[in-house]
């Protein structure tokens, strides 16, 4: 295994420290010296490494997406047929990393700092556009194309529905429960879909 140079183990230490700082404030209200003061270390070695607060910020929402992405791949690994696939995209959405107070709380904020921020809309519709061609991938085995779309698009609004009410408290569900919605969501479109094509043939 290849050892971590110092440079990049304090900025994975600044990374942290501003998921933290940006959910305990819940907005981007904060400085590099925040950030830096909870990642133990000087403000003035937290410029020198991101260049600004938003290098720092962009760093950190490049950072959760790409955690995202290594989980997500990891979980698809292990997933056998279409609808393990979509369990799994669901699973990985609202896992213990994905779904702590801290990282919901981080990126309800850089959705709304996208208004903006160009950059951060760009990274939006990265994951949004990831999030959706990988649901429809898996649905396009399981149905036509045009409800595969039309399935996706319903699945990733409720994930990201599910999201804010948690990151707002508004007597959101737990993740198991978020899951459930979820995969209920899609086993009735699906049903739904077979039944008019079963009435259509007749």
């Amino acid at each position: 295994m290849p050892k971590i140079g110092m440079e990049e183990l304090r900025r994975k230490d600044l990374i942290s420290a501003a998921i933290q700082t940006i959910g305990e404030r819940g907005s981007l209200d904060v400085t590099v010296a925040q950030i830096a003061r909870k990642a133990g270390v000087s403000a003035a070695l937290a410029h020198h490494y991101f260049g600004g607060k938003d290098q720092l910020l962009l760093a950190t929402m490049r950072h959760l997406l790409s955690e995202l992405g290594s989980d997500l791949r990891h979980a698809l690994q292990a997933a056998d047929s279409p609808r393990a696939r979509l369990s799994a995209i669901i699973s990985v959405n609202f896992s213990a990393s994905q779904f702590a107070h801290e990282t919901i709380a981080a990126w309800l904020t850089f959705y709304a700092h996208a208004q903006q921020s160009l950059e951060m809309r760009r990274l939006l519709r990265v994951y949004a556009r990831r999030l959706h061609s990988n649901l429809c991938f898996a649905l396009e085995q399981l149905t036509d194309k045009q409800t595969a779309q039309h399935i996706a698009e319903g699945t990733g609004a409720l994930i990201d529905g599910l999201y804010i009410r948690h990151a707002l408290g508004a007597d959101a569900p737990e993740a198991p429960k978020a899951i459930a919605l979820v995969e209920d969501y899609i086993t009735v479109q699906l049903a739904q879909n077979r039944s008019k094509t079963v009435s259509n043939q007749h």
